[in-house]
């Protein structure tokens, strides 16, 4: 059609889009349209606005690299990644969940571990831990044999994917949960850390006058065929940022029992202080589908931190 006015400008691409076969992404592109559309009249974008909003997306994808993902980053620092996260789990967001945002620092190439084993791979100073996890489906009963990732960052805040004086793949590990549903892992205790804030989601962060940190967490992704993939996060309940998560993350049903040891541990070879943390997931029934990941490897040594 001819454009005559600007609201001939939504007509034509909602008549465009309708043409779209596949019915849900003709769903989700009309009503992109119809948002995105409406968002520019309500705000009376202006054209110097326009342009700053294309330098910010495309600034993002060329700050997304094989070990950092702007976009990802992004979308938690405005609330959208928690929000998914809700609307998706917890009986589409009615009831509580242990489901939470995957973050932008899963790997999908986790190495294989045994129950018991440790995730520290490089010398890594800071409290020891001590996790050991049980998997239920909705009835209680045990979950055996699902592949479960964990990966955190260190006590000085930085995944081994930002952090070249890591070692590869260090604290982050793949278990497989045993015929209780149930494995143990060793590592240390997790920092609160500052998001990157080098690129758009900086600008973002300082324009909202927000501190820029996470509250100390483990993350898990728990996979088995027959049931929903639950992708989590422990958060410590010691951490000053718990109540003002840069990325929204933290709800109450997610907040773990890290408990504080001042005894010495013979049986792991624990000096003090120590913690340990029991935690339970309870799996639904559902589609097991491993998410893809938002990066694929880490910085060199060239790069640095």
């Amino acid at each position: 059609m001819i454009i005559e006015n600007q609201a001939d400008v939504t007509e034509a691409v909602e008549a465009a889009v309708s043409r779209v076969e596949d019915e849900r992404l003709r769903e989700i592109l009309l009503a992109l349209v119809r948002h995105l559309h409406g968002f520019v009249r309500e705000t009376r974008l202006t054209e110097r606005e326009f342009g700053e909003a294309v330098r910010v997306i495309a600034t993002m994808g060329q700050k997304t690299t094989a070990s950092h993902n702007e976009v990802m980053l992004m979308a938690g620092s405005l609330g959208v990644s928690p929000l998914v996260c809700l609307l998706n789990n917890g009986n589409h967001g009615q009831t509580e969940t242990q489901a939470n945002m995957l973050g932008p620092f899963w790997r999908d190439d986790q190495p294989p571990c045994a129950s018991g084993d440790s995730l520290v791979r490089s010398p890594t100073p800071g409290p020891e831990l001590l996790v050991r996890v049980s998997l239920e489906d909705a009835g209680g009963k045990p979950v055996a044999g699902a592949e479960i990732d964990v990966w955190h960052s260190s006590p000085e805040g930085l995944y081994e994917n930002q952090d070249a004086t890591q070692a590869e793949m260090n604290l982050r590990g793949r278990f497989v949960s045993d015929g209780a549903g149930k494995f143990h892992f060793l590592s240390v205790k997790p920092a609160g850390y500052p998001i990157p804030v080098d690129g758009p989601v900086g600008e973002l962060v300082r324009a909202t006058r927000r501190h820029n940190f996470r509250p100390a967490h483990l993350h898990f992704m728990v996979f088995k065929p027959g049931f929903k993939t639950l992708i989590s996060q422990v958060y410590s309940p010691d951490d000053p940022h718990i109540d003002s998560d840069v990325q929204f993350g933290v709800t109450r049903a997610l907040i773990g029992n890290y408990i504080r040891h001042d005894e010495a541990s013979d049986e792991f070879g624990f000096a003090t202080p120590w913690f340990s943390l029991d935690q339970r997931f309870v799996l639904e029934a559902g589609e097991a589908r491993r998410p893809p990941a938002p990066i694929r490897g880490k910085v060199s040594s060239a790069d640095g931190r």
